[in-house]
């Protein structure tokens, strides 16, 4: 008995090998398992499904249609649970235990015996997780998202969660809509199971999946609540049988080619600044280092190309429409590298080349001649404010804000930034500039709290935007002239940590630069006083700040990149 496929994988330590697998013959026959099903190739189906999950509330559906390819193509297919990361449910933040989920996954990848394993997720850190875990076991693996939403409706008016939450709740901020009203947009934001219906990060994270390979063409842009997501569920489940067949691993597939290809196709959609982090971390697990002037070099030749919120007005629905991921990589031919394999077993030319180019009927997909938007939708910036670096979304911002110099006010915390944003004693002015500390990944996991909310007494006197600085996140589908991700962050020392009330912040977008202007002396006096903060107490939330690497390295655990010490 020298078979290691199927149930013979990763066996159980009995010190017998033989004895395991007749232990594991004799269970499975428990469940009704004969010969004929345990000959087959066995495909694992990571199943991320909760109640506490409602962007995942179909992924039972899903799972139904994979076990359906699965057996149509000879495999048999094994369900099983991971954490399900839901990012409006978690406290403090999703983010912190998005390498927990990885850990855990990668973990039960290579515990359980699985020939090829199909990675089910969708709400924004799910993917990522679980591509970082796919990484490092290097199984034949191949990833299906849930989908987003279809937008909703109020008077009259398209929304879609999670731009318009924000959009509205700013104009209820503002008083221009009264309690009654906000509770019927409330009710009118979310209208059906998916994740965002915008191009935030589960989108964003689902299209540079695709592109990278590790999806079936196609997949990224299906609706939740679609027959197109079913079939493309079951057609995966076809394919996972043939990577448990073929042994065509995630090494041969994810390359630096591949992933540069992801980052065109990030700035063509004006993506999530939080797939940033994420795709550097994915490719570090490849052993591939990308930086952020990687990302600039790439955005200073792609246009924004995709109308949809926040960087444009449309949803995903209508991506979807306009022929999705496939349509956008033809606009895109010129400036890939189209030699990237794929799960298929095909190169990204040969996909290419099945598709048309978009269709005169439709305005949602762009063509380089006839953009959406400028180059550089999403641009890093450097300077003595963060020396390791920052991203700002600039499709995404207010143009009159690219060149600005303010007074900082500095908030200690997302909780001190909670209680005190709305004092009228801080007396904030449009000018200022609201910076945010100890947000990032060794403080507080780098929660989505740096898009801080206008102070309601200017929201009230029509400012709509204002600069924001801060070492935290911000979620994908959220607009604003907004500094992210600056590194090294506060509470590792960083520039952010000796910024007081006061010194004057100069960002310019086009010259790449975010500086705090004070003299080098002073702050370095300054950095005489500091304390680094406490860490957390106890479990995962001290191993994780312990052992977190920062933003612009990709926030992974240092003990599971292959090369923690380059940053």
């Amino acid at each position: 008995m020298t078979n290691h496929r199927g149930i013979s994988r990763n066996l159980t330590s009995y010190g017998d090998p033989d004895f395991s697998r007749y232990m594991r013959r004799a269970f499975l026959s428990s469940a009704g398992y004969d010969q004929v099903d345990l000959d087959r190739p066995i495909v694992g189906i990571i199943d991320t499904s909760s109640d506490y999950n409602t962007c995942h509330r179909s992924m039972p559906d899903l799972v139904n249609a994979i076990k359906r390819g699965v057996l149509e193509a000879g495999g048999l297919p094994f369900a099983f649970p991971t954490i399900s990361l839901n990012e409006i449910l978690f406290s403090p933040t999703t983010m912190l235990y998005r390498n927990l989920l990885a850990m855990e996954t990668e973990e039960m990848i290579r515990a359980q015996p699985m020939d090829s394993v199909v990675l089910v997720g969708g709400c924004d850190k799910t993917v990522p997780a679980q591509l970082m875990a796919a990484i490092s076991a290097d199984v034949p693996a191949i990833s299906v998202v849930t989908g987003s939403m279809i937008s909703g409706d109020w008077q009259g008016q398209r929304l879609g969660a999670c731009t318009d939450c924000r959009l509205f709740w700013g104009k209820y901020r503002a008083g221009e809509l009264d309690q009654k009203q906000i509770g019927q947009v409330e009710s009118s934001l979310v209208p059906t199971t998916g994740t965002c219906m915008v191009m935030g990060s589960a989108s964003t994270m689902a299209c540079i999946t695709e592109v990278m390979g590790l999806m079936l063409p196609g997949g990224a842009s299906p609706p939740a609540v679609t027959s197109d997501r079913l079939r493309h569920a079951t057609a995966s489940g076809r394919a996972a049988v043939e990577l448990a067949t073929s042994q065509r691993k995630p090494s041969e597939i994810l390359t630096r080619q591949s992933v540069f290809n992801a980052l065109h196709v990030l700035v063509a959609v004006g993506g999530s600044t939080n797939v940033i982090v994420h795709l550097t971390a994915i490719a570090r697990r490849a052993g591939i280092l990308i930086t952020l002037k990687d990302l600039n070099d790439i955005a200073q030749r792609v246009p924004l190309l995709v109308d949809c919120k926040p960087s444009g007005r449309g949803y995903m629905e209508d991506f979807h429409r306009a022929g999705g991921l496939p349509v956008l990589l033809k606009v895109l031919e010129p400036l890939l590298d189209l030699t990237t394999k794929t799960v298929t077993g095909s190169s990204l030319a040969e996909i290419v080349s099945a598709c048309d180019p978009p269709g005169s009927w439709q305005q949602t997909i762009r063509t380089l001649s006839d953009p959406l938007g400028p180059v550089g939708s999403l641009v890093a910036l450097q300077g003595t404010l963060a020396p390791n670096g920052a991203v700002i979304k600039r499709s995404a911002a207010s143009e009159h804000l690219m060149n600005h110099q303010g007074p900082a006010i500095v908030f200690e915390s997302p909780a001190d930034a909670a209680n005190r944003i709305d004092d009228p004693a801080l007396k904030i002015t449009p000018q200022h500039v609201l910076v945010l500390r100890n947000a990032g990944p060794i403080a507080a996991g780098m929660p989505e709290a740096g898009s801080l909310p206008i102070p309601k007494y200017l929201a009230e006197q029509g400012v709509r935007d204002m600069v924001r600085v801060s070492d935290a996140r911000m979620s994908g589908t959220a607009y604003g002239t907004v500094v992210l991700h600056c590194s090294p962050e506060a509470a590792a020392g960083g520039p952010l940590a000796v910024i007081r009330d006061g010194d004057m912040v100069e960002l310019n977008v086009n010259q790449r630069t975010i500086n705090l202007l004070v003299d080098d002396t002073e702050l370095a006096d300054r950095k005489k006083s500091w304390q680094p903060p406490d860490l957390p107490g106890r479990g995962y939330r001290r191993l994780h700040a312990q052992h977190v690497l920062p933003a612009h390295a990709g926030a992974d655990l240092d003990f599971l990149s292959p090369s923690p010490d380059q940053e």
